[in-house]
C-alpha cells in the first residue's frame, strides 16, 4: 500500500510512529517518509540506536526462550510492534509447539500488518488492539480472556514499551495492575531505555520523540527497578541488554551500555 492508500484509510502517515521507527532501526520496510526522517535525525547523533534495537530483539529471544524452558506456555506481548523475522510464537514453539501468544498494540498499522503476516500462525496466536496506558481494558478484552488462561502462569512481555509511558500515566500503577492479574509463577520481562548513558544522544532522542506518536521518557536504573515491585528478580537482575544471559560465543559490540536499554526478568511468587 502507498502512503496515499493509508491516508485514505484514516492513518496519519505524517507523524512518526514509535513502532515504525523501531521497524526502521531493524531494517524493516513498514515505515513512511516521516518515520525515516525522524529515525535518521536520531541516528545522526546516536548511531548506536540501531544496535540497541537489534540488541533488544536478541534479548527478547533469549528471555522468551528462558521462559519457555521454565514451562511457560502462554504469553501476553504488549506493545508488540510490527512483525519481523523471528517473533515470540516462533521462538516459543521450538520448546512448546502448542504455546499460546497474544500480541497487543495500539498502532492501527501494526494491527493491519500483524494480522496479515501472522494469519497463518494458527489458532494459538492472536493479535488484539490495546493501549498499555489502559491495562484494565487489555485484561478485559474478550479475545484475550478467551485466548489466555489467567489461572495458569503467563509470560508478560513489556519490551521497549514502558519508556513511552509518561509519569502522568503512572507507569508503576500500570505494571502493578497487570501483575495483580497474573497468577503465581508468572513472569515479567521488561526492557527500558535509561538516561544513565549518552546524555547528548538521550537529549536529542527525547526531542525527536516528542513529535512522534508517544514521547520518550527515559528513567534511571532505580526507577526502572521499581517497576519490578512484587516480582523476584531472576539472575543476573536488571542489566544492560547484552548482559542478560548472553549466548555462548556471542560478540559484544563495545561497552554493554551502548545498548542504551536495561533488561530484567522477574517471577511472581
Amino acid at each position: 500500500m502507498t502512503d496515499d492508500d493509508w491516508t485514505q484509510r484514516g492513518i496519519d502517515v505524517s507523524t512518526p510512529s514509535v513502532a515504525r521507527l523501531y521497524d526502521y532501526y531493524l531494517g524493516g520496510k513498514d515505515n513512511f517518509a516521516a518515520d525515516r526522517a525522524a529515525a535518521e535525525e536520531i541516528l545522526t547523533v546516536a548511531p548506536e540506536v540501531r544496535l540497541a534495537a537489534r540488541e533488544n530483539r536478541a534479548c527478547l529471544f533469549r528471555t522468551v526462550g528462558f521462559l519457555a524452558d521454565a514451562g511457560i506456555t502462554q504469553f501476553l506481548d504488549i506493545g508488540a510492534g510490527l512483525p519481523t523475522q523471528g517473533n515470540v510464537h516462533q521462538v516459543v514453539r521450538k520448546v512448546t509447539p502448542g504455546a499460546r501468544v497474544a500480541y497487543v498494540d495500539n498502532d492501527p498499522i501494526v494491527l493491519v500488518h500483524a494480522r496479515a503476516l501472522l494469519g497463518g500462525a494458527g489458532d494459538e496466536v492472536i493479535v488484539a488492539p490495546g493501549d498499555l496506558r489502559q491495562p484494565e481494558e487489555i485484561l478485559k478484552n474478550p479475545a484475550i480472556q478467551e485466548h489466555l488462561d489467567f489461572s495458569r502462569p503467563v509470560g508478560l512481555l513489556l519490551m521497549a514499551i514502558m519508556h513511552f509511558i509518561t509519569e502522568a500515566d503512572d507507569p508503576r500503577r500500570i505494571v502493578a495492575t497487570l501483575r495483580d492479574a497474573l497468577p503465581s509463577g508468572s513472569y515479567l520481562v521488561l526492557s527500558h531505555g535509561t538516561r544513565d548513558s549518552r546524555a547528548a544522544a538521550v537529549d536529542k532522542g527525547t526531542q525527536v520523540y516528542r513529535r512522534a506518536t508517544s514521547p520518550l521518557v527515559l528513567r534511571s536504573r532505580p526507577e526502572i527497578q521499581e517497576l519490578f515491585d512484587g516480582f523476584e528478580m531472576v539472575d543476573p537482575g536488571l542489566v544492560w541488554l547484552p548482559e542478560w544471559r548472553p549466548e555462548r560465543g556471542s560478540v559484544t559490540h563495545g561497552a554493554p551500555s551502548r545498548s542504551l536499554l536495561l533488561c530484567g526478568v522477574g517471577k511472581k511468587a
